[in-house]
């Protein structure tokens, strides 16, 4: 979908304040309700605007280590059974297939670095893991930064 600069600040707006009304958005950005209900309808069948929930931090529930992890799983059991598998654990935030060496990324969070342990020993306990590759994240700059590359889309 195409995104125009009105796009851009209707969804930096609402990414400020998920819980602003459309009415309030509207005055701010001196358009129509009508307008900016409907560009929020069209961003969201589009798919551009994922979703409204709550964003929940791991680190305030106690979950302090955050480790990108590198799986090599077993060939014959497929991605999506390993998927399905590691799914099951709830520290595991993210999951994605790969190219280069390993077949899975995985995003693991965990109390701990013996918490870690923990969890990579559930990860291989699942026996659809052969061998698995941890980096510590040790200071985070920024995540889930999209509203740049929204303001760049809506540029081009």
């Amino acid at each position: 979908m195409r995104v125009d600069s009105l796009d851009s600040r209707i969804v930096a707006l609402f990414a400020q304040d998920p819980r602003m009304s459309v009415l309030e958005a509207s005055r701010l950005l001196k358009v129509a309700r009508a307008t900016v209900q409907a560009r929020l309808d069209k961003m969201q069948r589009a798919g551009v605007i994922s979703g409204w929930g709550p964003r929940i931090s791991p680190r305030e529930l106690g979950y302090v280590v955050k480790a990108y992890c590198s799986f090599a799983i077993r060939q014959e059991t497929g991605h999506d059974a390993v998927a399905t598998a590691l799914a099951a654990i709830p520290e595991v935030l993210e999951l994605h297939t790969v190219s280069g060496e390993s077949d899975l990324l995985a995003c693991v969070v965990a109390r701990s670095n013996a918490d870690l342990q923990r969890v990579l020993d559930e990860v291989m306990a699942t026996n659809t893991v052969l061998r698995s590759s941890s980096v510590i994240v040790l200071n985070s700059h920024f995540e889930g930064r999209t509203l740049p590359l929204m303001e760049a889309a809506a540029e081009s």
